[in-house]
């Protein structure tokens, strides 16, 4: 494909990716997709570029540097090497990271868990002639992060819809691996033990920050503030339920629990937009 016709393509994306928080459809549709803003190796110049991602834990994400299997490095790669310090949009949030390059066996090991979910990944490989980067990208902590949202009960509805698009994910990765038979794999562990982890950060941050904010300025609201608060200690029951399924690598007892965490989660969600936004946008 032509330099201007990827550019033009990637440019489309880039526009439907930032109007859409986070969902694109043709190519990309259903694939997890970050925006990975690089300077330019020898200009300094920004260039922002789609790219896909795999789940790494709380702290980071995994990018490969598949350039479609062509037989070099993407000009993204070249220009982390020179300024390891990236911006990464993911729909909901945008903040700075530090790009590190995978080596060795932590390389191998991330790219094996990549084919895995997808086989696309290997002929890549097979077609590239070179080994092909897997690069970790790591959030530089800098305070409160920022949310693509214009207030703070829009902010509410960014996050949560963010958690719902990748429950979603799961769920289509657990029936897929239902379907197929065999143990869970590595990868679909990582992405629910991910998710569960960004939960518990998010219901952590709420209790502390969200919930007195909003009880030292609308008294009325504390049953409201109780139940929600009740609610968050259901749901981290059914994620450590959630975490004993993974351990067990079974598909089937696993996708139950998924099943059931999203319905309870769904409900709660819902329930805290209901009250929440108004009191936060009032």
């Amino acid at each position: 494909m032509p330099n201007d016709t990827i550019s033009d393509f990637n440019q489309q994306v880039i526009e439907e990716f930032r109007a859409n928080r986070g969902r694109v459809g043709g190519y990309f549709e259903g694939a997890r997709l970050i925006l990975l803003t690089t300077s330019g190796a020898r200009t300094g110049a920004e260039h922002t570029t789609p790219v896909a991602y795999l789940p790494d834990g709380a702290d980071r994400i995994l990018v490969i540097a598949s350039a479609g299997g062509a037989p070099r490095h993407p000009a993204w790669y070249h220009n982390l090497l020179a300024h390891p310090q990236v911006t990464v949009e993911s729909g909901a949030f945008t903040y700075q990271a530090r790009a590190e390059v995978l080596s060795g066996d932590e390389r191998d090991q991330a790219f094996a868990r990549a084919v895995e979910t997808d086989a696309g990944w290997a002929e890549y490989q097979e077609r590239a002639g070179r080994v092909i980067p897997v690069v970790a990208l790591h959030e530089i902590a800098g305070g409160p992060p920022n949310i693509n949202a214009g207030s703070m009960g829009e902010a509410i509805k960014v996050v949560h819809d963010a958690f719902r698009r990748e429950l979603s994910l799961i769920r289509e990765e657990m029936n897929k691996k239902t379907q197929s038979g065999g143990p869970l794999g590595a990868q679909l562990r990582v992405n629910c033990l991910t998710f569960c982890h960004g939960l518990h950060n998010h219901h952590t941050g709420e209790d502390l920050g969200l919930f007195p904010f909003l009880a030292d300025r609308h008294p009325t609201a504390a049953p409201t503030i109780e139940r929600l608060r009740e609610e968050h200690e259901h749901i981290a029951a059914l994620v450590e339920e959630l975490r004993a399924a993974i351990g067990t690598q079974d598909p089937a007892i696993a996708r139950s629990e998924v099943e059931r965490l999203t319905t309870e989660l769904e409900a709660h969600l819902t329930y805290e937009e209901q009250h929440l936004i108004p009191l936060l946008d009032a």
